[in-house]
């Protein structure tokens, strides 16, 4: 393998000495425990008065208040499209609270067409990745789950795991896509005991589990090089200037 030999001299020319960090071990460490319950958003996609997405959207809040959390599931109805009014509209106001309030989210979306709904694509798209210096999405764990009406499909929760990604999540491992749904619960809107019940319990203790790993050091965990650097007072005067804000 072609390289060059230990200690790889000749320096890093390319990198701003001062916002150039070495990550530690003690940085990781938690000098104030929070006190208080994991936080969770669920957001699911459907607005059918008998849906599969908010039953299965219940079954996880059941699971993680179980396990210690506090919870608030988003109702979409009344969220207008995206760019069809502002953000100051009460509904996209309301999620965007509770996305700052929580700690970690659940997505649980119908395949529709082969991949999520518009219902909670429109959802995911009031949520900004910045909003000043606030980000309502960074650094927060994300658990993906799906229902579909046909055989077993990925393609939602794929789809989830890309926006989760684009939106800056720390996106768990497992997920669940529960096929047939119409099957897997009652009349009641309860899952039934099984596979793919036990499969959404896994899902809601991994998420639990790297909450409580991840909540108090998100900060750090997401703290960047290149936005260290952005945020440096002379290159945000330059970027100013490049675009044409600068006060004459």
């Amino acid at each position: 393998m072609d390289k060059p030999l230990p200690p790889f001299t000749g320096g890093l020319p390319n990198v701003c000495a001062p916002h150039f960090e070495v990550p530690t071990r003690e940085r990781l460490q938690v000098e104030q425990p929070f006190t208080h319950a994991p936080r969770f958003l669920i957001l699911y996609g459907s607005l059918r008065e008998r849906s599969f997405s908010r039953f299965l959207a219940y079954e996880a809040a059941r699971l993680l208040e179980a396990m210690g959390g506090e919870v608030r599931i988003y109702d979409a109805h009344g969220l207008p499209l995206p760019d069809d009014t502002t953000a100051d509209h009460p509904k996209v106001q309301e999620l965007r609270a509770l996305s700052l309030w929580s700690e970690g989210h659940v997505w649980v979306s119908p395949e529709r067409h082969g991949n999520l709904t518009g219902v909670m694509k429109s959802q995911i798209d009031w949520l900004p990745l910045s909003e000043g210096s606030v980000r309502p999405t960074q650094g927060r764990t994300l658990a993906v789950m799906q229902v579909s009406g046909g055989s077993q499909s990925f393609n939602a929760v794929n789809a989830l795991r890309l926006l989760g990604r684009w939106m800056r999540m720390i996106t768990i491992p497992n997920q669940s896509s529960v096929p047939m749904a119409y099957k897997e619960f009652d009349d009641a809107g309860r899952m039934k005991s099984g596979p793919l019940y036990e499969r959404v319990v896994d899902v809601c203790e991994e998420l639990m589990k790297f909450t409580l790993l991840t909540r108090e050091r998100a900060d750090y965990l997401v703290d960047r090089y290149s936005e260290r650097k952005e945020r440096e007072p002379d290159r945000l005067k330059a970027v100013a200037a490049d675009i044409g804000f600068v006060k004459r």
